[in-house]
């Protein structure tokens, strides 16, 4: 089946995702790119090899998401705006019929935190309209969810113990950025570190848990364990998991910039009056950092990311690493982006291109683990996503 797909989100994932699907015409027949900035999206229009429509939309009003799906009229919507428009968009979705994806959970504007637990209550009114909304399709959620379901399928009776591994050794050069979205990557740092043990959740303060791991083709990087949100889907979908972790890579410099952040005050979500305005210091300090869309040029080196599994098969214990790498350079000769954007970018539309074909196509409201790995699996390498699988590798499991 072929579809007309509406891309909501005009950032570096954003222009993944438009320029991924305009080079699949034959899935994608039509694609308009939608952003509050309408600007954004004809430059990125601008860069194609085929014609696309941009249009300007203000995703925290339903009445204009409505407006705009009326006039394109999209078999699928992909939402790589901001989590905190997940559920507008959702109900926008559920008024015009429409399927829809999204690449992180909901976050409220004014609440530390995220969860699906608001996104899983549409299931109803999803399959009650026979559509599908396909939460978390990027790398991370997304692609680790699938390596999981793919492992307990294929290689485990059960799994027992998880850690999902996101290595990016890229160099910018710059004092310090992020490569998505700054506000919405420092909320997530700025929370503490939770993990899951033997059916409860462990709290340890932020960033106080450091291991290191040698990377395939990256060297040996120190990891910090994080909370993601992967892990409450994954534990809630996937039996028998005793412990599931989450670490991230960040240098030294990353470090001492955010505790310098934190400590004056600039990652907080509360409003300050500043000469008689109400300001949001997360916001201002989003507003100084440098765009992640303008860094792909300049990055150099590669993003890791996998999944380290242990469990059983046929009684004996087992240890499996799945796991993908992507050369920051390359992702921009191909698409002008980096490779973290590429990686973000890339999963919606095999998740898109798998529900227009009727592959991973059901009613109601799904994260990945909950469907079919195998279509997904075999999409990765045709859409720029090849992956590996490594038996026998152990990261101080049961720690």
């Amino acid at each position: 089946m072929k579809g007309k797909v509406l891309v909501i989100g005009a950032g570096a994932v954003g222009q993944v995702t438009t320029q991924k699907c305009a080079q699949f015409p034959e899935i994608f027949t039509e694609i308009c790119l939608a952003s509050r900035t309408k600007f954004k999206c004809d430059v990125i229009a601008a860069q194609l090899s085929r014609k696309i429509a941009t249009a300007e939309v203000d995703a925290d009003k339903i009445e204009q998401v409505v407006a705009l799906i009326n006039k394109f009229k999209p078999d699928i919507l992909i939402n790589v705006a901001l989590p905190y428009q997940n559920l507008v968009i959702m109900d926008a979705c559920l008024e015009t019929g429409v399927d829809y994806i999204d690449t992180a959970c909901y976050e409220a504007y004014d609440a530390k935190g995220f969860s699906y637990k608001e996104q899983w209550q549409y299931y109803d009114k999803f399959k009650a309209k026979n559509l599908m909304a396909l939460l978390g399709c990027g790398f991370d959620p997304g692609v680790t969810n699938v390596f999981v379901k793919y492992g307990l399928e294929k290689h485990f009776d059960e799994i027992e113990y998880l850690d999902i591994l996101d290595c990016n050794a890229g160099d910018h050069g710059l004092p310090f950025a992020t490569n998505f979205n700054p506000e919405i990557n420092l909320r997530e740092l700025d929370q503490p570190g939770f993990y899951y043990k033997d059916g409860k959740w462990v709290e340890i303060p932020s960033l106080s848990m450091k291991r290191d791991f040698a990377f395939e083709q990256v060297g040996v990087k120190d990891i910090y364990l994080i909370y993601h949100e992967e892990l409450e889907t994954i534990t809630k979908h996937i039996p028998n998991i005793k412990q599931a972790r989450f670490w991230m890579t960040f240098s030294d410099s990353y470090i001492q910039y955010l505790n310098v952040f934190r400590n004056i005050g600039l990652t907080s979500i509360e409003a300050i009056d500043f000469e008689g305005q109400k300001i949001v210091p997360l916001q201002f300090l989003k507003a100084l950092l440098p765009e992640p869309s303008t860094l792909g040029e300049r990055t150099k080196g590669k993003t890791n990311i996998g999944c380290i599994m242990q469990g059983k098969k046929d009684g004996k214990i087992k240890t499996l690493y799945l796991y993908q790498i992507c050369d920051h350079q390359d992702c921009y000769k191909e698409v002008k982006s980096q490779g973290v954007a590429y990686t973000a970018g890339v999963p919606p539309v095999i998740g898109a291109a798998l529900i227009l074909q009727n592959k991973w196509r059901m009613s109601g409201v799904f994260n990945c683990e909950e469907l079919n790995p195998m279509p997904f699996l075999n999409f990765m390498g045709k859409f720029g996503l090849p992956w590996k699988e490594l038996e026998g590798v152990e990261f101080d499991i049961r720690i």
